[in-house]
């Protein structure tokens, strides 16, 4: 039944927005690439095929490459290809490019060694660190082949240019500089990609706090309305039913039908204490409770309420019978366990049981909340916790919002929740709480 921690980001975004990257560098890079084969053709070997016919040949033929790369790409990111395995291919095959324009530029004195970091950067927008790294290790890799096949003479310098360095003492130092280059480059690019991620992915969480910060202010602005508008006359309503269903004149079907309006304004109570609990969040006061007795309260409140008083469904009680302490504040984590086993049992089906299990560890107490219900499916965990989300038709989806809410008060002291669900029934909700 336990698949593991729920509230997992979605990956769809992030590919998405690499695609996008993917695409404009796409561009930008073919607008690059023919700039520069094109002042490498016209200024640097004058266009002239007489002088240097065959580093034109290699220049133009390499500009074709590109182009028919560039095509390559862009049906690719149409149809659908994935776009991490394309920005790694993308990034190996422009180092090869820039290999080829090394050849023809100078070898291994080339100033176009320059454009290996460029590729380096490229990789940590596209990818990250990861990134980087391939273009750092495909970029010195190629480089350093180059230089040796000139050494080795396994390749001869370009026919119609006089003066390459091919000799092992006069090639060292510029492989050794450009080495260095390449991997210093790759390393600031790769930091600074990493801390940018970071950076982003902690401005998205403080946009969603803000977001949420304001859906809780103007539901505290609804709820003291509703709070005042509600509570009074239901007060009036269960009291007066309350009186009603003790009247010896009433048949057993009117008392069912007081039952009835009993349960369904202690529904309403409830949904008003929610949305009151959810719009004024307080500070905890954390201390030394004993998690256990809490639960134990909790469950013998649980029995006597509801569908556990009518004897549909059961809640017991799983634990040490002696003291469980955990730092918290002991109101808040009760309205959490009750808020869970609330949940739990509206989840369940009749005849079946709630448990609420109470387990020790080296590093605190973890309390857990367990039904048999129909379980979590996997396109709701991302937004289980979300105010108004619910799965229930009846539902408001706020429960979960305040056990959430009170947790994440509670995180600085230690505490944190998780779901473990199979999605095909049952779900298990953790609490876990820092030992005194």
């Amino acid at each position: 039944m336990e698949l593991g921690a729920a509230v997992v980001r979605p990956e769809a975004g992030g590919d998405r927005a690499m695609t996008g990257r993917l695409a404009a560098i796409t561009g930008a890079r073919l607008l690059f690439l023919t700039l520069l084969l094109g002042a490498t053709a016209f200024f640097y070997l004058r266009g002239d095929l007489e002088i240097y016919p065959r580093s034109l040949r290699i220049t133009f033929a390499t500009i074709a490459g590109a182009y028919a790369l560039g095509a390559a790409y862009a049906v690719s990111l149409r149809v659908g290809v994935p776009s991490a395995p394309l920005a790694y291919t993308q990034i190996v095959l422009d180092q090869v490019t820039w290999t080829a324009i090394v050849y023809v530029t100078g070898g291994a004195t080339s100033g176009a060694t320059s454009f290996y970091a460029l590729t380096c950067l490229v990789g940590a927008m596209l990818i990250g660190l990861r990134g980087a790294t391939l273009g750092a290790l495909t970029g010195i890799g190629l480089y350093a082949a180059l230089c040796m096949a000139f050494v080795w003479h396994w390749l001869p310098a370009p026919s119609d240019q006089p003066g390459y360095v091919t000799s092992m003492g006069e090639i060292v130092y510029p492989l050794l500089v450009n080495t260095l280059g390449i991997g210093v480059v790759a390393l600031l690019a790769g930091y600074l990609a990493e801390r940018l991620r970071l950076t982003g992915g902690e401005l998205e969480d403080a946009t969603r706090r803000a977001q949420e910060a304001e859906r809780l202010a103007l539901l505290g602005r609804l709820a003291a309305g509703l709070a005042h508008e509600i509570r009074n006359p239901l007060g009036s309503i269960s009291g007066s039913i309350e009186m009603l269903h003790e009247s010896p004149n009433l048949t057993d079907e009117e008392k069912q039908l007081c039952a009835i309006v009993q349960r369904e304004a202690a529904r309403l109570n409830h949904l008003v204490t929610d949305m009151l609990d959810l719009s004024k969040p307080k500070l905890p006061r954390v201390e030394r409770v004993d998690v256990a007795a809490l639960a134990r309260d909790v469950v013998a409140l649980a029995a006597r309420s509801e569908r556990s008083g009518a004897g549909d469904v059961t809640v017991a009680y799983e634990g040490p019978d002696g003291a469980a302490y955990a730092q918290c504040d002991g109101e808040q984590m009760r309205q959490v366990v009750w808020n869970l086993v609330r949940n739990a049992v509206q989840a369940s089906g009749a005849g079946t049981q709630v448990r609420v299990i109470v387990r020790t560890d080296p590093e605190g107490v973890e309390l857990s909340v367990a039904d048999t219900g129909p379980g979590i499916d996997e396109s709701a965990r991302d937004k289980l916790f979300d105010v108004f989300f619910t799965t229930r038709p009846h539902g408001a989806g706020m429960g979960l919002a305040v056990v959430k809410r009170i947790i994440d008060d509670h995180a600085p002291f230690g505490a944190s929740i998780a779901v473990d669900s199979a999605g095909t029934g049952g779900a298990t909700f953790r609490v876990h709480l820092r030992a005194t």
